[in-house]
């Protein structure tokens, strides 16, 4: 698929003047076409109160003709003024031609048909996520098994509690599922992660996401015993203010985990409720009144799930997640895509809307992220969940196409039969389609990751070190907040979520990938000092089985980027000038005619910059 000679435009601030619109603001917005489509006329339509609204644009002579980003000198530039009337306005662009039928460029693509409003480009005039989220490298710890800390000692059985099973760190499998999977214990400690932040820290990343670190009779802890205090096994309060006020030190931050869809079974609000038929937390949950059976997640009956129709519900929610604001500088929210859904209920949108505004009142730099392992586009761009954690835009495509060719994984992110293989174009439709059902704003601050303590590991689906790199290359450059599931970077394997958490090899220099972790600390960095991969937008330009090729692309300077899951033919593109090797690449000189050719051989990720431009 050559794409390079598509029409283009994203949310970027290359495309629409502002990110952060009013409501009622007038806006920029601009569509960048070759020349070679011979395009006549260009109009947006937006769509005011549910009414589509036709605007013409125009073609820009300070655009048209230069190279934006280094590329595209042959490009014309058409612009428009468009007003973001409503909290979301859609827009698409209609392309005319004096020859060939007019095409609709929507944020999925260029179609010649008529298609429903799901894709469209968006304009979103709720208050906007901290600027800190969108500039992010999160590193994800589950606290039992990173570090434990020195001054904590040996792990002693006889200072656990009756439902855990001690194990050895360096010594003992981890179990992968059946009995002891939820109770084994290796005494991960929160000192222990303050221990380790130069290493965090040399990986670019710049915040700490935990797992829950409330007490509970897990080692997941998911099933808080209560949200008031911290466990005593990871050090309890003060521990964890350590653990903060080392990293606000650094100019790092915390992000810590909440279940607003349940808590434990033995949490001091479910215990009130079940002993007391006439207690006000019975309200909090759902009891069946005839048989006094409860609700609970997916069946799982130690998880009882919170009633958001309680008003109880909401003051004590409330009050848990603005306590620990402060010492946390966010939330990643568990199993938001079914907090306030059951049955006929359905207060979700209420709940994440309430949910932002306190913890916003309370902190207003924090953020709030929702996991969703599938479609999350009803519940984003709203007034709620700044991002969501993107398994379905980002990780299933990803796996798909780098699967390595002896996986056998028994499901696949929970669909049956395994992890099926997926050419480059059909990697590009599905990472396309799911992109353009959210707003720029909404895929800029959710979370890429390719693995978590949910899943596989990334080295185990990849099968290979180059495999896993190409993965890691695609997490540091494509749109969005790079999540790096602590492990990886050492390319620990593990065949799902509970078998994939593997306590950290500090001790074990035979389970450690010393050129995994510094292909990690090149491309992490690289995220971290490049503005174009933070900030720049996305144009796909080239798509084959093998290969995956991209601008991201500022008004100054572009990086492109290629992906190659195994070797093939070259890829000539008319970019117009040389390139600069930035990244596992060489210098490429342009031919007579502009074009370049990139390498054919692979796996590889390779990076190059494009020519600057004069500032705009």
């Amino acid at each position: 698929m050559r794409l390079i000679d598509e029409p283009h435009h994203d949310g970027s601030a290359l495309y629409v003047s502002t990110l952060t619109p009013a409501l009622g603001e007038r806006v920029t917005v601009w569509a960048r076409i070759p020349r070679a489509m011979e395009v006549t006329a260009v109009h947006v339509r937006t769509t005011y109160d549910g009414e589509p609204h036709f605007t013409a644009a125009q073609i820009d002579p300070d655009r048209t003709g230069r190279a934006i980003g280094g590329y595209g000198p042959a490009d014309v530039w058409w612009k428009a003024e468009v007003t973001a009337h409503n909290p979301v306005t859609p827009y698409r662009f209609y392309l005319r031609r004096d020859t060939g039928k007019p095409v609709w460029l929507t944020a999925a693509g260029v179609v010649g048909h008529d298609l429903p409003d799901a894709t469209d480009f968006r304009l979103v005039t709720h208050a906007a996520p901290p600027d800190w989220t969108g500039e992010s490298i999160i590193y994800q710890i589950f606290p039992d098994r990173f570090a434990r800390s020195a001054q904590a000692g040996p792990l002693d059985p006889a200072g656990l509690p009756e439902w855990a099973l001690p194990r050895e760190w360096d010594r003992d499998e981890v179990i992968g599922r059946g009995p002891g999977t939820a109770e084994q214990f290796f005494g991960g400690d929160l000192d222990g992660i303050t221990e380790h932040l130069d290493h965090i820290q040399s990986l670019g990343a710049d915040t700490v996401y935990l797992t829950p670190v409330f007490p509970a009779r897990s080692n997941h802890r998911y099933d808080a015993s209560t949200f008031d205090a911290v466990d005593p096994l990871l050090g309890g309060d003060e521990a964890l203010r350590r653990l903060s006020d080392a990293l606000h030190a650094r100019g790092m931050r915390l992000v810590g985990d909440i279940t607003t869809n349940h808590c434990g079974d033995a949490h001091e609000w479910f215990a009130a409720a079940s002993s007391d038929v006439a207690a006000p937390e019975r309200e909090m949950f759902y009891f069946d009144p005839e048989t006094g059976d409860y609700e609970s997640w997916c069946g799982v009956k130690s998880l009882p799930k919170l009633n958001w129709g309680s008003p109880l519900v909401h003051e004590r929610m409330i009050a848990t997640l603005r306590h620990w604001l402060g010492t946390l500088d966010g939330w990643r929210v568990d199993v938001a895509n079914m907090t306030g859904r059951r049955g006929a209920d359905e207060y979700t949108h209420e709940v994440a809307a309430l949910l932002r505004r306190e913890v916003a009142a309370a902190l207003p730099e924090a953020t709030l992220v929702a996991e969703h392992a599938h479609d999350a586009a009803g519940d984003l761009d709203r007034d709620g969940w700044h991002g969501t954690m993107n398994y379905l835009g980002f990780t299933r495509p990803v796996w798909r196409w780098l699967r390595g060719a002896e996986l056998d994984l028994p499901d696949f992110l929970g669909v049956p039969g395994g992890v099926p293989e997926q050419d480059g174009p059909g990697t590009l439709d599905t990472v396309r389609v799911c992109g353009a059902r959210m707003s720029w704003r909404s895929l800029t601050h959710s979370w890429q990751l390719l693995d978590s303590h949910d899943t596989a590991r990334i080295r185990t689906v990849t099968g290979s070190r180059e495999g896993h790199l190409v993965a890691a290359g695609l997490q540091a450059t494509l749109p969005g907040v790079p999540m790096i599931y602590a492990g990886s970077e050492y390319g620990l394997t593990g065949w799902n979520g509970e078998n994939a958490r593997t306590p950290m090899p500090w001790n074990r220099p035979d389970d450690r990938d010393e050129t995994t972790l510094e292909a990690y600390q090149a491309l992490f960095g690289l995220r971290r000092s490049e503005p174009a991969l933070r900030h720049g937008g996305l144009r796909w330009l080239h798509a084959d089985a093998d290969s995956l090729v991209f601008l991201r692309e500022t008004a100054s300077e572009s990086l492109l980027v290629s992906a190659r899951r195994a070797a093939g033919d070259p890829v000539t593109l008319p970019l117009g000038a040389s390139v600069t090797g930035v990244h596992g690449a060489d210098d490429l000189a342009a031919d007579a005619a502009g074009e370049v050719t990139l390498p054919g051989d692979g796996p590889s990720l390779r990076i190059w910059r494009l020519g600057r431009a004069p500032h705009m």
